[in-house]
């Protein structure tokens, strides 16, 4: 009998009783910050399709023979609550890394974090060029579309239209003024001549949108770029329709023709703006056909671009473990770097010069179709085609972040 005491506490110990070595080992948590309060158009569907990929990798066994367990915060849109949050993550709760973050400056002060606390962060969505170029730093690697590759796949269209005299309309942070700088560069470079008659910097979220169509008016501009999202953009195209200010001029709107921003406008949807965004419904490739199958079946809605954003965020970080077979922050740097993945957009790859991931973009013009605002005449651009030289990127980033 003292035999048998013995040996059970020794497998006990040892973790043998009621589960694997590896099941002893816990989940592997995976911290998950964004700005759900604020802005949840986009957010609410990136957070099911995080949580169908988490629930979809676990029902298969998980990564190394562990579940993943993902442990979410609100930042509160506010870059110092964003990063006491993180902080909590890391420390409280023992995340293995950080993901998320929605804003740009959110994500710019998380990215500063994660080199500060030689923590691993993947940024989903926040779009600035910094974050993997100016700020970038060997702990950050992002998934979506930066706004130098939005602009990028936006220039041919731009230069087509031959157009002189350009406004410009954008949210007043960092995301805003990012974009702006890419358009002024790559359209001057390709057009010198070209003019900018205005700029209307509108703080987020509470667009004077009367004041801005005024000012537009005024400036006569041959062509206008938008960056405004969200009820910003809403109030500018109701109110830049109801006084005509797009007709017969060429619009430019970057992530206009995602479903997150064009279903709120419903008829009132611009004609003919040449635009980024997410034709979910058109969009015949078998990967994608089955991502929105498995979407509407978990979730009986359709998604929007957060959801696909969301599920290869959480399927990045999966097969990154399953790569670097540990999640030893700097095994999984190494794994990311250079990681290639098919997702529901194409194949991808985290790019090792700089961590930026080539998911690319869809680019078309808005129409109404049944009431509703959607994309024609679209095309897919690979992010990895719009990319500035190695030798620039390198001139840009940090010469310590690959290190």
């Amino acid at each position: 009998m003292q035999w048998l005491k013995s040996v059970a506490v020794a497998a006990l110990g040892l973790g043998w009783i009621g589960s694997t070595g590896a099941d002893a080992q816990g989940p592997i948590k995976i911290g998950e910050m964004n700005s759900y309060k604020s802005q949840p158009a986009f957010l609410e569907p990136y957070r099911r399709g995080w949580q169908m990929a988490i629930e979809e990798i676990n029902a298969k066994g998980g990564v190394l023979g562990r579940q993943l367990e993902v442990i979410s915060r609100d930042d509160n849109a506010n870059p110092g609550d964003a990063v006491r949050v993180a902080e909590e993550l890391v420390t409280r709760e023992g995340v293995a890394l950080i993901s998320g973050t929605f804003l740009s400056h959110i994500g710019l002060a998380v990215t500063d974090f994660a080199k500060q606390k030689k923590v691993l962060f993947v940024a989903a969505e926040p779009l600035t060029d910094k974050i993997t170029w100016e700020n970038g730093n060997r702990y950050t690697f992002r998934l979506r579309t930066s706004t130098y590759m939005q602009v990028a796949m936006l220039m041919p269209d731009t230069l087509a239209a031959k157009k002189k005299r350009w406004a410009l309309v954008y949210p007043n942070f960092e995301y805003g003024q990012s974009a702006v700088a890419a358009f002024k560069k790559l359209l001057k470079e390709k057009q010198p001549d070209a003019e900018f008659v205005t700029e209307q910097a509108t703080p987020l979220g509470k667009v004077d949108a009367g004041a801005v169509v005024q000012a537009l008016a005024d400036a006569k501009p041959d062509g206008i770029f938008n960056v405004l999202f969200g009820t910003d953009l809403a109030r500018f195209a109701r109110e830049g329709n109801t006084r005509g200010i797009f007709k017969d001029r060429t619009v430019v709107s970057l992530l206009s023709g995602e479903p997150e921003y064009l279903d709120p406008l419903k008829e009132d949807t611009p004609e003919g703006w040449i635009v980024t965004g997410y034709p979910w419904d058109e969009i015949d490739t078998p990967a994608h056909k089955a991502f929105v199958a498995a979407y509407q079946k978990r979730w009986n809605d359709y998604p929007r671009l957060g959801s696909p954003v969301g599920y290869i965020t959480m399927q990045s970080i999966a097969e990154a473990i399953k790569k670097a077979g540990s999640t030893d922050t700097e095994k999984m740097i190494a794994a990311f770097r250079g990681l290639k993945i098919d997702t529901s957009f194409g194949p991808i790859e985290y790019r090792k010069q700089d961590h930026q991931a080539t998911m690319g973009a869809y680019v078309g013009k808005t129409t109404l179709k049944g009431g509703k605002g959607t994309m024609k005449d679209f095309r897919y651009v690979d992010g990895g085609s719009i990319q500035p030289a190695d030798g620039e990127v390198a001139k840009m980033r940090p010469k310590e972040a690959n290190e």
